[in-house]
């Protein structure tokens, strides 16, 4: 893949073209799976694509409640999801 870039998702290495969103890169490590627990125990998924929802927060590198469809994937970076 041209222009490819590596970070880890719940540890696991997932390679992605650059300019990928974090959001973008969950859906394909875990398909159909989102990265966040609402508090009741339901999977969610992003909704909205533009960070008002909040669906799609994460944890990257040790910072919780990023907004993973307003990040783009970088080389090295550690994406924890509520998985």
């Amino acid at each position: 893949m041209k222009d490819a870039i590596t970070l880890s998702i719940d540890g696991r290495p997932l390679s992605v073209r650059a300019g990928t969103t974090v959001a973008a890169a969950v859906e394909l490590a875990m398909p159909g799976r989102g990265g966040h627990v609402s508090p009741g125990g339901a999977r969610r998924q992003p909704l909205c694509g533009m960070g008002v929802c909040g669906e799609c927060r994460v944890t990257i590198d040790g910072e919780a409640h990023r907004l993973g469809c307003q990040t783009p994937c970088a080389a090295g970076m550690r994406v924890r999801t509520d998985a």
